[in-house]
């Protein structure tokens, strides 16, 4: 038997039961999802991620932006220049330093936002539809359970500012 294969003879390779493996499966599933159902609005999930954070937080500074979403300061830099290049947000430099970014949505963004999330939420349907109701909930606390264990060790560590 070769190290390559299982021990049982058409056993499946190990790898498709790692929680590694089904967590980023599942991650795909959901963008493939969310991208389809948004996809008149050109919207990708940080995007989208942004705009909604924006909307409960309004007039927070860039860094307090990407821990709110987990994302590391260049990666949130290039979701938010590409909004505002597309003129759904504005950033604006703070009088505590130049360095300092306020960043506010704008009437677009907040329209665009309203628009999206119709089918946001239908893409949330869809990727726990093939669970009974009582399963979709447990699921989510599972997996905020294990994201709130484990998020002191995160490359780029996130604080919840939304309820």
């Amino acid at each position: 038997m070769t190290a390559a294969r299982t021990s049982a003879p058409n056993a499946p390779p190990l790898i498709y039961g790692r929680p590694g493996f089904l967590l980023r499966r599942a991650h795909q599933l959901s963008v493939g999802l969310f991208e389809r159902q948004c996809a008149e609005f050109g919207l990708t999930p940080p995007q989208y991620g942004v705009l909604s954070v924006l909307s409960y937080a309004p007039d927070i500074d860039q860094i307090t932006l990407a821990k709110a979403l987990g994302y590391d300061k260049v990666t949130i830099s290039h979701v938010v220049r590409g909004l505002q290049a597309r003129s759904l947000l504005t950033r604006e430099t703070t009088s505590a330093g130049r360095r300092r970014m306020i960043i506010r949505l704008t009437r677009q963004g907040r329209t665009l936002l309203r628009k999206a999330a119709v089918g946001a939420a239908r893409a949330h349907d869809e990727l726990l539809r093939p669970l009974p109701p009582e399963e979709q909930g447990h699921l989510l606390r599972l997996l905020d359970q294990l994201c709130s264990a484990l998020e002191d060790q995160a490359r780029a560590p996130m604080v919840k500012l939304l309820p």
